[in-house]
């Protein structure tokens, strides 16, 4: 029976990160997929809905100076279709030249693989042929599927989850998105950016992105008004279901108002389960968690030798924490000791329009917590880049403690670039550093980033312009005992 130090199952994002970290160590791994290398992340998930989003963004500015300009679908399906096949190209190549090259220490196999005890995992080949391994460690990376509703007949042709985009022959000319959260929002974005697509969206709490700071939730949820979008605000679904090849949809409101549409497609978005069926969970004792999650402290199972990233596991549903808890899952097996992973201050990108990104904590997350904090916030119309790109729609947020230190405990970019303007402040929370030094930097102009510098600068009492003058463009403000106060300086 062959024998590995590592032994991956799974070969999304986080999986694949995981076995060339191992190599790192000169471990010998093995990396099972029971079906496509780079998993959901590559086919059904993030690339794919994100070379939509690129797309959709540049139809609607070429709608800006052409209104009537429309794409053609096909032309969408095939640059979507290129996207996947150079990257899932690139890591396919990659895996089969490094078995060619370091045999001895990397091995990919195609099956399905479940455990027999907590060294042993038997891999079911699609021939039907069953190979047993051993290995001294186990990750699990099995990622995750989008959830399903008891009561709605999802067919994935007409009723659709993110997995069935792809089986889209044509832009619908109506369709109803449920769940208002940032897959459902941005689903929303990309269809209604496209310009073919009546989209309505069924809110069930006050406002979208509930987990937002309202005044980021306000901007979204304009632009999809603007672009033509319906929001079904304080609406509960109380049926969906398939009638004459369209998409009815009966909704209930507080006062118990009812109201019905008719679509062609509907898109369901209310999360994500994890992939542990069919693993042999049981045969081991590997514990979960009450939302059927795989249980993990710091990526170590209950079960020492058998480690657990990305979606499967209690945290973040993520790329970028999938691959960082797989990387840091290996050291823990092989490296020095290291500190534990921190979700606190992870930066994230809502490909909405505008881009939104984010780090840290948020004001309701602050307010919710009794925490007295100090926010600036500088409207995008005050950066002459945005001016430059007539991309004014969005603002810069920071929010530090309120003492004299102003560590930042969060921050939030709306607008164009808002990810590439966010890792600064990210790297200062981080490193637990001061502002001035980003503050006193020499910034590229004309840039966003310069936006950045200004609220650092509005922090420290020497911006360029000034909130008293423009009230509504910059703005600051000390929150404490749930109360918020305008002032004209922070120092």
């Amino acid at each position: 029976m062959e024998h590995y130090d590592l032994i991956v199952i799974g070969g999304g994002p986080s999986g694949y990160a995981g076995a060339m970290r191992a190599l790192d160590f000169k471990k010998k791994v093995l990396l099972v997929e029971k079906k496509r290398i780079g998993g959901a992340g590559v086919y059904d998930g993030v690339l794919t809905s994100k070379t939509l989003w690129e797309l959709s963004q540049k139809v609607s500015s070429i709608r800006e100076m052409i209104p009537n300009y429309h794409v053609d679908y096909q032309d969408i399906v095939n640059t979507v279709n290129e996207a996947v096949f150079e990257r899932k190209t690139q890591m396919t190549v990659h895996l089969n030249l490094l078995q060619k090259q370091q045999p001895d220490h990397f091995c990919y196999e195609k099956g399905l693989a479940s455990f027999v005890d907590k060294n042993t995992i038997s891999i079911m080949k699609e021939d039907g042929n069953v190979k047993l391994v051993q290995g001294d460690n186990i990750l699990i990376a099995t990622g995750s599927r989008p959830r399903y509703l008891p009561h709605i007949a999802i067919d994935e042709q007409i009723i659709m989850t993110s997995d069935g985009i792809k089986n889209l022959k044509e832009l619908p000319k109506s369709l109803v998105v449920l769940g208002a959260g940032v897959i459902g929002c941005e689903f929303a974005t990309i269809f209604s950016g496209l310009a073919k697509t009546k989209v309505y969206l069924i809110d069930k709490a006050d406002r979208i992105l509930p987990f937002e700071d309202e005044d980021v939730a306000e901007v979204v949820s304009d632009s999809l008004v603007k672009q033509g979008a319906t929001i079904h605000h304080g609406a509960n679904l109380k049926r969906m279901e398939i009638k004459d090849g369209k998409v009815e949809y009966e909704l209930i409101y507080a006062d118990n108002r009812t109201e019905t549409f008719t679509v062609d497609k509907a898109l369901i978005s209310v999360g994500r389960v994890p992939n542990v069926e069919n693993l042999g969970l049981e045969k081991v004792g590997i514990k979960l968690n009450e939302r059927h999650s795989i249980w993990d402290d710091d990526t170590q199972t209950n079960i020492s030798n058998i480690y657990v990233a990305g979606d499967v596991t209690t945290e973040m549903a993520l790329v970028n924490v999938g691959e960082r808890e797989a990387r840091h899952a290996v050291v823990r097996m092989f490296g020095p000791t290291v500190k534990p992973l921190s979700y606190q201050n992870i930066s994230t990108i809502m490909f909405l329009n505008p881009e939104v990104a984010s780090v840290g904590m948020s004001e309701q997350d602050l307010t919710r917590k009794g925490i007295a904090h100090r926010v600036v916030k500088l409207d995008y119309s005050t950066i002459a880049r945005a001016v430059a790109m007539r991309k004014t729609k969005g603002f810069f947020k920071i929010i530090v403690t309120n003492d004299h230190g102003m560590r930042i405990l969060g921050m939030r970019a709306v607008g164009e670039h808002a990810s590439s303007a966010i890792q600064a402040v990210a790297y200062l929370i981080y490193t637990n550093q001061g502002i001035r030094d980003l503050a006193d930097m020499m910034h590229p102009h004309p840039s966003i980033i310069e936006g950045v510098q200004e609220c650092l600068r509005m922090l420290l009492g020497k911006s360029i312009y000034k909130s008293s003058i423009f009230k509504d463009k910059l703005k600051c403000y000390i929150c404490e005992n749930g109360t918020c106060t305008p002032v004209e300086s922070l120092v």
